[in-house]
């Protein structure tokens, strides 16, 4: 299989096999896969929260029930100066 990566992500790859953080391309991509398997394993509700709206977000966060009015304002005429 042939990848093709950004030049900021090969630069990212190169650094971390000189730093001997990983032993390989394959070790570091089978170390991001198990990582991100774990991190969905431990809050398996995370991935469904990316398609949320920013009002749902906020509803559903720590700011609920903080005053905020999220509702949208009805797009009301301006006052023109002539």
């Amino acid at each position: 299989m042939a990848l093709q990566l950004r030049p900021e992500t090969e630069r990212l790859v190169e650094q971390e096999l000189s730093q001997g953080h990983f032993g390989s391309v394959d070790e570091m991509i089978l170390e991001g896969v198990h990582s991100r398997r774990n991190k969905e394993q431990s809050n398996p509700t995370a991935h469904r929260t990316r398609n949320k709206s920013l009002a749902q977000f906020l509803m559903e966060s720590p700011l609920r029930g903080s005053g905020l009015n999220l509702e949208r304002q009805k797009d009301l005429p301006r006052p023109i100066d002539l």
